[in-house]
């Protein structure tokens, strides 16, 4: 009988290691938590491209870690289509899982992805410039983030440039999409503020290789100043035709032609062109004192050190504050959940709405549940086209 009793008890002991082995590698593998996939959609080829290329090449230049974690990412082209941008982002969400999106490039594509990422309750940073894409901060937009400032902060800029030239008439010419007619409707609430006319305003097709007769248009109504609310290479053909129709008055735009596609295209025409943009573009011109100096450096120097010297895009720069944040809120979202899991999405999106005094290469972030851009008059400066280079005209680096 104790023959028997000491089988038992080593039997037991045999039990009860295997067990504490085994609780100890399901331990072992919640502490060191799942990799991360990040997906990332941008338009690589199409009228986008000058905005997308930037962007994928920013992604090769990240860390492979975020928050710690090592991280994958998963890259798809949309083609600057947003029935194409829809089918990339349900793969990711869908299939791929991923716990966020980077992208897409452009404002339509951002808002067609806006069905996919709501109701896979998965984080999107667009990379576009509207701020329909993230506000209001309601019913899919709760999953989106914008970058770019809104429009109306560059309206600020725009407006007291024009003021101190002493204009006082406006004409817009614009993309008839939902790019071109939010940049509109929110820089003429600047605009009436300011108590000044508009003239003209005009609209025309992105894929359209003529805008003659808009910019007879414009000109015949004699504008002090021009607004054109165009993005990339393909942005320069009103410009090129207000030029070789003789108008020399300012001409705005937005920082959606801050590409060197741009200045390619356009040429000497687009020389004398303002914009408000975010300081990563002329990072080295920056005053000591100016917030983004530091991280917007990092970044030139990085991207340049990859592809070369004056290949810096502020869209790239968008994807580098992606990684930033990011790189901010996984630790935070890690306390709560697992990557790969729904409850990880959601701690991920409330860590990014608590994202304070957060740097990035292209503005200070102040996020919260109702706003998803978060940045102020610190995320831009006002620069203009000066024999093809981009040159600082005026830096204000306020709070809000």
């Amino acid at each position: 009988m104790v023959i028997d009793g000491e089988i038992r008890m080593k039997t037991m002991l045999k039990v009860m290691t295997k067990v504490a082995g085994a609780l100890a590698l399901a331990v072992g593998a919640l502490s060191a938590h799942a990799d991360l996939k990040i997906g990332v959609v941008v338009s690589e080829t199409g009228g986008g491209a000058s905005l997308g290329i930037p962007a994928h090449n920013t992604i090769k230049l990240l860390p492979p870690t975020l928050g710690g974690q090592k991280v994958q990412y998963i890259v798809l082209n949309d083609a600057s289509d947003p029935t194409q941008a829809v089918r990339q982002a349900r793969k990711l969400v869908e299939e791929d899982h991923v716990d966020a999106i980077i992208g897409p490039s452009l404002t339509p594509t951002s808002l067609a992805m806006l069905e996919v990422v709501g109701p896979g309750k998965t984080p999107m940073f667009s990379l576009a410039g509207s701020g329909v894409i993230a506000v209001p901060q309601e019913g899919n937009r709760r999953w989106a983030f914008k970058l770019a400032p809104n429009e109306s902060t560059m309206g600020e800029y725009i407006f007291d440039s024009m003021e101190a030239a002493h204009g006082k008439t406006i004409a817009y010419i614009a993309y008839s999409n939902s790019y071109g007619e939010a940049f509109v409707k929110e820089i003429d609430k600047v605009r009436a503020k300011r108590g000044l006319t508009v003239v003209a305003d005009e609209r025309y097709n992105p894929a359209d290789t003529s805008v003659s007769p808009q910019v007879l248009k414009v000109i015949s109504a004699h504008p002090d100043a021009v607004f054109l609310a165009v993005v990339g290479s393909t942005g320069a053909l009103p410009v090129i035709e207000l030029r070789k129709r003789g108008y020399k008055g300012p001409i705005y735009m937005t920082q959606g032609i801050a590409s060197p596609d741009f200045v390619r295209v356009g040429g000497r025409d687009v020389d004398g062109v303002m914009f408000p943009v975010s300081p990563a573009l002329v990072a080295e011109q920056l005053p000591d004192t100016n917030p983004v100096k530091k991280v917007a450096m990092d970044y030139v120097t990085t991207y340049e050190g990859k592809w070369g010297a004056g290949s810096r895009s502020l869209f790239g720069a968008a994807v580098w504050d992606s990684y930033v944040l990011l790189d901010n809120a996984v630790p935070v979202a890690l306390k709560t959940a697992q990557p790969g899991t729904p409850a990880f999405r959601t701690a991920l999106r409330d860590a990014l709405e608590h994202a304070g005094e957060v740097v990035g290469a292209e503005g200070v972030f102040n996020m919260t549940p109702s706003d998803h851009i978060g940045n102020d008059r610190r995320a831009l400066v006002l620069v203009q086209i000066d024999h093809g280079k981009w040159t600082l005209i005026k830096d204000v680096a306020k709070g809000r």
